[in-house]
């Protein structure tokens, strides 16, 4: 064969394999519903023709049903979800046999109406009727969102409408965009068909299981009066315990489902809302009265005919939160908490390590605006993304971050009033002693890539050093803030977790609660106090206490010694004193300092722009890095404060970069956040540091420890420039020179390991 004739043949079989990866889509009329419905029903079975299975059979099938469903295979769309609810039988998937009921029930209804011609309407409430009549009440609760969209058919369909114009600017489409494409419309089309009448079904189904209020008032003896929402399991005649989240992202189908799910597992379900929230007359107050408020809500349970005297607590975040305020003046009738992912405010928000952070500038507005929330003012990335960049380039004080904005954050500049974790701060949580007192049992869930670890851990913590027989159970993995609420994802930030690593939050939880308030089994993960999953050796460790986690410390130096594009990290102390030199422009804004975040977790390379990088030898045997690194920082500078970045990664074999930890604090607050203590230009300081974030990883042997030292200096954070004054005072034109800071080799981290 001569070369043209191979060249040609070539040719047409990448032209040929060209086309198979594309599907043809005319441009139509998007306002046309049923023009959209003809085509997309074409491009369904088009890409049907194409699509090819994967090593990911479930995400294959996932896709593969929602395609025959808009193609009106649906006797097909049944085969796959079949075949789903098979494979999620082993991968540990919630109620598998429940999987895509929705779908089920409406290509049920769709073939009704094809063979025995039952108008589609009456087919599906039939059936769904039916079927919810079948379900226990956990499996039923399990359900409550799947017939419904989150956000409204409206977005759905603003959703579908965004994709179908930005894919009219070219005739065809690759497969994996006529994929989503195709799932958008189908998810609106479903949900738009079967919305209506699956909550009409639903509320019939809960009104036969339940006695539901949800407009119910609880009156304070100050005169505070607070909303909440009762759920109770009809027939129940005695007595029970109650079971409450405290709430102050109101939202009622949140609400009821949180209390229905309680009720469906045995116990009374209340969730309350903050003051001023939902139903509650007066101002919205964020995190000020939750220490009052959440025992103002656990008497009036108490005193109930429903209630046995016994309340339990849980939920995330500011739920979190509040469950720790409430201990802050224990309640005879609060039995156990179940915080997950507990922010401290003062600590962990609105600034960490004293630090006042960008990230969460929208949150006031998106709970204070209006007596639920407002979505639409916190979902503005692009507003809050510019505003970011707008202050920083500006060089403008942090206090006036607002002007920038345009609008007034009146929460923001009464916290800014608050450098310090003050007397303001301290009232609104346990401090100190106070964690004596806490002899109730307790169960946290934490995650190692959650942004607040430091607030979660930092009540772990304070509760067993002020009460070392405090009866207070971790569970902690590679999860973030929200993936810790729910129980993990297979991959977080790219990072494919273990397979052992997801869990099911809300199921452990109720089998604590079932543990302390029924008398039940503990749950099986508690097998210690503290419970923890190392990633890369797909296993959960347990131990009796943090600090039986590792049984050695690494005790790393940072010294000046050059090694490539890094210097040296060693286990003995230099025996020659030295430093290192680093020069920062605080009023450069064309560079921004301390790439800290980890996102994602396993990185290619480096930003080395900046920053100083300090590389340990390889281990010659793996290893795990077990609990919570720690240092202690030695510097000379030419101002009087700093902000400080401290990340630690593991460097793979492969050369890839791994982020196990990270610390960001400012150094006038190193030694005692609730007081600051300036620096001393041309003296050596000592800055310690501890509040970092908890992680557990299993280190290949030839893996090596790099830690990334800098100034904190980008959009996200204030920006210290060093003259002492209030941080959230100072501009641009206080910077002055650059800062200067000569790093002392006897700096040194604490990295606790189990070899």
């Amino acid at each position: 064969m001569n070369r043209k004739l191979c060249m040609a043949l070539l040719c047409l079989i990448i032209s040929a394999f060209s086309r198979a990866q594309n599907v043809y889509f005319p441009q139509i009329n998007s306002t046309d519903s049923v023009a959209v419905a003809k085509q997309i029903q074409v491009l369904a079975n088009e890409v049907i023709n194409q699509y090819q299975t994967n090593d990911d059979k479930k995400a294959y099938l996932d896709n593969l049903f929602k395609l025959q469903i808009i193609a009106g295979k649906y006797t097909d769309a049944l085969n796959s979800i079949a075949a789903l609810r098979q494979i999620a039988k082993t991968d540990g998937t919630q109620y598998p046999a429940l999987l895509y009921a929705q779908y089920e029930l409406f290509c049920r209804a769709e073939l009704a109406k094809q063979t025995k011609g039952i108008p589609f309407k009456q087919a599906f409430y039939n059936l769904a009727g039916d079927f919810f009549r079948t379900l226990d009440d956990k499996s039923a609760v399990s359900l409550s969102f799947s017939f419904t969209s989150r956000s409204g058919i409206s977005d759905l369909k603003s959703d579908f409408k965004s994709g179908l114009v930005k894919q009219q600017q070219k005739d065809s489409l690759d497969i994996k965009d006529a994929i989503e494409l195709c799932k958008a419309y189908n998810l609106m089309h479903v949900l738009e068909d079967i919305e209506p009448l699956s909550k009409t079904i639903q509320k019939a189904d809960d009104n036969r299981r339940y006695i539901i209020q949800d407009s119910v008032f609880i009156k304070a003896k100050n005169g505070v009066v607070l909303s909440a929402v009762v759920v109770r399991k009809r027939g129940i005649d005695i007595p029970q315990p109650a079971v409450m989240l405290f709430f102050i992202y109101s939202n009622l189908e949140r609400s009821l489902y949180e209390a229905k799910n309680a009720a469906a597992r045995g116990y009374v379900g209340i969730v309350a809302d903050t003051r001023g929230k939902r139903l509650s007359p007066g101002p919205i107050e964020p995190y000020e009265h939750e220490n009052e408020d959440v025992n103002t809500v656990i008497d009036w349970i108490a005193a109930q005919p429903w209630s046995n005297g016994k309340v339990g607590m849980y939920g995330g975040s500011y739920s979190g939160f509040s469950q720790w305020a409430a201990t802050k003046h224990m309640n005879k009738a609060l039995k156990t908490i179940v915080p997950y992912v507990a922010a401290i405010p003062g600590q962990g928000v609105p600034m960490e390590n004293n630090i006042f952070l960008n990230v969460n500038y929208q949150w006031a507005f998106y709970v204070t605006n209006n007596k639920y929330t407002d979505d639409a003012v916190n979902n503005d990335n692009q507003r809050w993304s510019n505003l970011r960049n707008n202050w920083y380039n500006s060089g403008a004080a942090f206090n006036k971050v607002d002007s920038i904005d345009g609008t007034p954050n009146p929460w923001q500049q009464k916290w800014l009033k608050h450098p310090a974790f003050d007397k303001y701060w301290q009232a609104m949580v346990p401090y100190k002693t106070d964690f004596a007192k806490i002899n109730i049992p307790v169960l946290t869930f934490e995650g190692y890539y959650d942004d607040g670890q430091i607030s979660g851990m930092q009540y772990v913590l304070d509760h067993y050093k002020y009460n070392p027989k405090a009866n207070h159970y971790l569970i902690i993995g590679p999860y973030d803030h929200f993936g810790t609420q729910q129980g993990g994802t297979a991959v977080l930030r790219d990072y494919h977790l273990d397979p052992v690593a997801p869990m099911h939050t809300r199921d452990i939880t109720f089998e604590w609660f079932d543990y302390i308030l029924k008398g039940g089994r503990k749950p099986a993960i508690l097998k210690d106090k503290i419970n923890y999953e190392v990633m890369g050796a797909n296993v959960w460790q347990h131990a009796p206490s943090l600090d039986k986690m590792y049984n050695n410390t690494l005790k790393l130096y940072l010294t000046n010694i050059k090694a490539d594009s890094n210097y040296l990290m060693v286990d003995k102390k230099p025996v020659k004193p030295a430093s290192l030199y680093q020069e920062v422009n605080l009023a450069d804004r064309t560079t921004s300092n301390n790439d800290y975040y980890p996102d994602p977790i396993i990185k290619k390379q480096l930003n080395r722009s900046n920053g100083l990088f300090f590389i340990s030898k390889p281990f010659d045997k793996p290893i795990q890095v077990n609990g919570i690194f720690t240092g202690e920082l030695k510097a000379i500078i030419n101002k009087k404060d700093m902000d400080i970045g401290v990340v630690l990664y593991e460097v793979m074999p492969n050369g890839d970069y791994f982020e196990l930890s990270y610390y960001l604090g400012r150094a006038s607050y190193a030694k005692d956040a609730s007081v600051r203590h300036l620096l001393h230009p041309g003296v050596k300081e000592t800055i310690p540091f501890t509040r970092t974030r908890m992680v557990s990883r299993r280190l290949s042997k030839g893996s090596r420890l790099l830690v990334v030292l800098n100034i904190d200096k980008n959009p996200f954070a204030q920006v210290n420039y060093g003259t002492g004054k209030d941080v959230s005072e100072e501009t641009i034109k206080d910077a002055g020179g650059p800062l200067k800071i000569w790093w002392g080799n006897d700096s040194f981290i604490n990295v606790p390991v189990m070899r």
